[in-house]
């Protein structure tokens, strides 16, 4: 049988999150282009330039990496003939806001013409937090930003708005500032950003990046000793996947171990059916120690006798590093 839930009423419950509520989320790359190459420009959501193509493409996304340039080269124009990451991410932050503002109009133009033909509770509901919405995209701010309700969010969670996506700001420097931590454009950037969202920044130097993917791996690490440098990547992509509430749990047998990735907030019998739909259908409950618990106990015979091991029924929300055992059932096999 499997085990019951709990009731105990101090139980945090936690908010639901904006976005999509999926194990293949990803996420995007906008920022504004130098001469020649393509991106987003002012105007983009009036369709200036590839404006709703590539508003299209990042409504399609998770989340967000903002590109920053943060270095001078006059070989590299920039569009507006000019280096200034802050007012580039005025005119970035202010087109997607634009175009959120754009869709949300129209959403609450169709509610009220179908609110006219039918009497449905839901509409007013869907209604009235739409006009938040829209009053509040109008003050500046972005929708991931606002103190939403749980009713909220499930309603946001449908329209997939381009400023309810988290961000993560990657700041592009020369390989000399990247080399010795420091840049003139960073202290703004930082400014701006704990004014709006206080979200992650990492700095980054593509040249380095790409002078690193064209050496063999042991000349790569020779240069980086040298330089005193270290690629950015593993700590972009890290930020990137925790950005949009990916984590790991773990399966393991005599012969192999298997990662998988998952939704925060995703529940035992969720988690089973990323594994196999048959995992989810006959869940019947998950045997759970913690990757921190093993590795500090040494063994599961070790975990259990410590007391951490234990097992867990379908309203169990899996933690970033569990270990899991599934045992499900169903119609025609035996317990698993």
């Amino acid at each position: 049988m499997p085990p019951k839930a709990s009731k105990n009423k101090d139980a945090v419950v936690e908010r639901p999150i904006l976005g999509r509520f999926s194990s293949h989320l990803k996420i995007g790359i906008v920022g504004l282009p130098n001469v020649g190459k393509t991106g987003l420009v002012k105007g983009a959501h009036e369709g200036q330039g590839l404006g709703n193509n590539f508003l299209s493409h990042i409504r399609a996304v998770d989340g967000i990496f903002h590109v920053l340039r943060a270095f001078e080269d006059p070989d590299i124009i920039h569009v507006d003939d000019s280096v200034d990451p802050v007012r580039d991410l005025e005119v970035i932050t202010e087109e997607l806001r634009l175009k959120d503002i754009e869709f949300m109009e129209r959403k609450v133009e169709d509610l009220e013409k179908s609110m006219k033909r039918s009497n449905d509770k839901q509409l007013k509901l869907e209604h009235e937090c739409c006009e938040k919405i829209q009053a509040w995209l109008k003050t500046g701010k972005d929708v991931r930003l606002g103190d939403w309700s749980a009713a909220d969010i499930v309603i946001l969670n449908t329209f997939q708005l381009l400023t309810a996506k988290p961000v993560v700001y990657l700041v592009n420097m020369n390989e000399k500032d990247y080399q010795r931590r420091k840049n003139k454009f960073l202290p703004k950037i930082h400014a701006w950003v704990q004014e709006h969202g206080k979200e992650q920044i990492i700095p980054f130097s593509c040249a380095l990046e790409r002078t690193l993917t064209d050496l063999p791996e042991d000349e790569a690490a020779k240069y980086c000793k040298e330089n005193e440098v270290q690629s950015a990547l593993t700590k972009i992509i890290k930020t990137g996947f925790s950005a949009i509430n990916l984590i790991y749990f773990f399966t393991a047998g005599p012969d192999e171990v298997k990662c998988w990735q998952i939704r925060k907030q995703s529940k035992a019998p969720q988690a089973a059916g990323a594994i196999h739909t048959d995992f989810e259908r006959g869940f019947i409950c998950a045997e759970v120690m913690k990757f921190e618990d093993l590795k500090e106990l040494g063994s599961e015979a070790a975990a259990k006798a410590a007391g951490k091991y234990r097992q867990e029924g379908k309203t169990y929300v899996v933690q970033d590093g569990d270990i899991i055992f599934f045992k499900f059932n169903v119609s025609g096999g035996g317990k698993k």
